[in-house]
C-alpha cells in the first residue's frame, strides 16, 4: 500500500509541475507580448514593396508607451498612453483601425500632431512643400501585377529619411493623387501606405472605407524587422515539402525601413 501512495503522490506532483510550467511559461510570453515585442502577418499588399504579402514582423510594443491597445487578450478600460511618446515621421506602424478597433492596419507615419499633409499631382506636401520624389528601378515581383515591372520611386521625408514608393499610374492620375489639406489633430498622426495607389489610408474617410487620422491612443508599435517571409502562392502552409521554395530567405531577419 504504501508504495502505491508514493506513486499517486509522484504522478500528482508531476501533473502539477507541468501544470505549473505551462501557466509560468504562458504568462512570460502574455507579458512579452503586451510590454516588449509582438508578432504580426501582412496580409495586404498596401505596403508594397516595404512589406510583401506573406512577411512576419516584430513589432516593438514599447517605442511609443503603452495604452489599452497594448494589451493583445482584452483592452482594460483606461485612455491615453502610458510613458507616451509621438511617433517619428517614417516609422512604419501597426495600429488599430479607429473604426474597428479589432482591426490591426500597418502603415507608415507621413504627419505628426499639428501637421498640413496634402497630395499634389501624386506628389506628398508636408506643412505647404512637396516631398522630394525620385525615380527608381522599377519594382518586379511574380506575386504582384502578374509579373508586370511596377514603376517604383524614392520618396524623402523632411527630416532627410527616405523610403521606396510604388505608383501604378501616371503621378497626377490616381484616385488619391489630389487631395484637399488634411489638418492634422494634436492627438493624432497621418498614416500612408507605400504602394500608393492600391491603400486605403489617411487620404481616405473612415465612410469610405477609409482610415482616416489615427489616434495616438490606437498605436500598437513600431514594426522592427522581418523574421519569416512565406509565399503562399509556392505552396499552402500544410505542404511541408515544398517550403524550401516559398520561404524567402533573403528576407529573414531584415529591418523594416
Amino acid at each position: 500500500m504504501a508504495t502505491a501512495t508514493k506513486s499517486k503522490t509522484k504522478n500528482g506532483d508531476s501533473l502539477f509541475e507541468i501544470i505549473k510550467t505551462v501557466v509560468t511559461v504562458g504568462l512570460a510570453v502574455l507579458i512579452l507580448r503586451t510590454f516588449a515585442f509582438e508578432p504580426f502577418n501582412i496580409p495586404s499588399g498596401s505596403m508594397i514593396p516595404t512589406l510583401l504579402i506573406g512577411d512576419y514582423v516584430f513589432v516593438s510594443k514599447y517605442s511609443y508607451g503603452f495604452s489599452r491597445y497594448s494589451f493583445p487578450l482584452i483592452h482594460p478600460p483606461f485612455s491615453g498612453r502610458i510613458f507616451g511618446r509621438v511617433p517619428a515621421r517614417g516609422d512604419v506602424v501597426v495600429f488599430k483601425l479607429p473604426r474597428d478597433p479589432s482591426i490591426d492596419y500597418i502603415k507608415r507615419i507621413i504627419g505628426l500632431p499639428g501637421d498640413k499633409i496634402q497630395m499634389v499631382d501624386g506628389v506628398l506636401n508636408v506643412n505647404g512643400k512637396p516631398v522630394d520624389l525620385k525615380r527608381a528601378e522599377d519594382f518586379f515581383d511574380d506575386e504582384y501585377q502578374r509579373n508586370v515591372e511596377t514603376p517604383q520611386y524614392t520618396e524623402t521625408l523632411p527630416e532627410g529619411r527616405q523610403h521606396p514608393i510604388l505608383k501604378l499610374s501616371k503621378p497626377g492620375t490616381g484616385t488619391y493623387d489630389n487631395t484637399p489639406v488634411f489638418d492634422v489633430p494634436a492627438d493624432s498622426v497621418f498614416a500612408m501606405g507605400d504602394n500608393r495607389d492600391n491603400s486605403l489610408d489617411s487620404r481616405v474617410p473612415p465612410r469610405n472605407n477609409g482610415v482616416g487620422f489615427v489616434p495616438l491612443e490606437n498605436l500598437v508599435g513600431r514594426a522592427e524587422f522581418r523574421f519569416f517571409s512565406y509565399d503562399d502562392n509556392v505552396a499552402s502552409w500544410w505542404q511541408v515539402w515544398e517550403w524550401p521554395w516559398a520561404i524567402r530567405f533573403s528576407r529573414l531577419f531584415t529591418a523594416v525601413r
